[in-house]
């Protein structure tokens, strides 16, 4: 099977095309792989790293008020159109996948364009403007939250298959997670984090909240600030409490992500949809913060459906304080029938087969 994969500008459209990728290359072992990016989104250095080979294209997103630099993206789409033809002609794929950002708008466009069968991957529970744009042309559309399928009226053919990224992630060793953060298996871990590049909320609300983990000692706490958070994070928690307690560990970043993960009782985190995947598919109860600063409000919906389901508190940004954060983690971790029920709801929720479930779409299209 010969496949083309593309989507950027963040992880959260990038590592669900990677998985995707991993699990066909899993039942293809003679798969071949091209992916089609942009020339400054994040996906021109994670892809090569994984030696999938990479082209890039030169492509910008729409803004959402009317604006000269909109003729000039119009301009880019149509010469992305082109450039994407060229590429796929000598590619020659079976299938092409989209998994989100404006970059996957010309390679999706131009694959329906020359008859290519096409699969489009909407993570979040309200879908971004380019899936909604190519929804009627691919020849499928996968979502990844229950019920959104409405949002994609004029689409050939809907899916629900979850989000790739947690077959990934449900596949991780606990015990490798527990060894890297050097702590005894079977430890109770509440982990913090604000994303890959950490929340200047959130670490406020983890300073705030450093001199009252103490009291929990019996639970080990990792918060993980972000690169470029990480000194003045450290700093004001020990301003203010002096030596870190025992059960509390700082980190700037975890590399290994989906193993610490799977060691993780409790987390605290933004509702970045490929995340809420990860950790649905572990069944991980969570404390979601959703950030406020995205196109349409779209993770405090994803963070809702979670809440609505059991799975997940939800605290927003304005009342986010580190006694209130500090309150919702001892409640849940010292409530075991709390704790169990809200782990059962996320454990519902999961799809650790996403990945496999989309290359089975793939399989479908080309035996058509």
């Amino acid at each position: 099977m010969r496949v083309v994969l593309s989507g950027g500008g963040t992880g959260g459209h990038i590592y669900p095309a990677l998985a995707v990728a991993s699990q066909c290359a899993a039942e293809y072992p003679d798969a071949e792989f091209l992916y089609i990016g942009g020339q400054k989104g994040l996906e021109s250095s994670l892809v090569p790293k994984e030696n999938i080979p990479f082209e890039a294209i030169d492509i910008s997103g729409f803004r959402r008020k009317l604006s000269i630099d909109n003729i000039k993206t119009i301009v880019r789409f149509l010469k992305g159109v082109s450039t994407s033809k060229k590429l796929l002609r000598q590619f020659k794929p079976d299938v092409v996948i989209g998994t989100g950002g404006y970059v996957c708008g010309p390679v999706v466009y131009a694959a329906s364009k020359l008859g290519i069968p096409s699969i489009i991957h909407e993570q979040n529970a309200v879908p971004g403007l380019t899936n909604r744009f190519l929804s009627k042309y691919v020849s499928t559309v996968a979502v990844s939250f229950e019920g959104t399928e409405s949002s994609f009226s004029g689409a050939k053919n809907i899916i629900y298959t979850g989000n790739p990224r947690a077959t990934t992630v449900h596949q991780a060793d606990k015990n490798k997670g527990y060894a890297s953060l050097d702590l005894q298996v079977g430890s109770s871990v509440v982990l913090v984090v604000g994303g890959s590049r950490g929340a200047k909320a959130i670490n406020e609300a983890m300073i705030a909240m450093a001199p009252y983990v103490k009291s929990l000692d019996h639970i080990r706490f990792v918060y993980v600030t972000g690169d470029n958070y990480y000194k003045p994070t450290l700093d004001a928690i020990v301003s203010e409490i002096g030596q870190l307690p025992s059960n509390l560990q700082v980190l700037p970043y975890v590399h290994n992500m989906p193993e610490v993960l799977a060691c993780t009782s409790l987390i605290v985190n933004r509702a970045g949809a490929s995340f809420l995947a990860e950790i649905t598919s572990l069944g991980i109860p969570s404390i979601l913060i959703p950030s406020p600063n995205v196109t349409n409000n779209h993770q405090e919906k994803n963070a809702r459906t979670l809440e609505k389901s059991g799975a997940a508190e939800v605290i927003l940004e304005p009342s986010l304080t580190g006694e209130l954060l500090f309150a919702s983690i001892e409640r849940i971790m010292k409530n075991p029938s709390l704790h169990t029920s809200m782990s059962a709801a996320s454990q519902q929720l999961g799809k650790p087969e996403s990945a496999h479930l989309i290359v089975e779409e793939m399989t479908r299209l080309t035996q058509q």
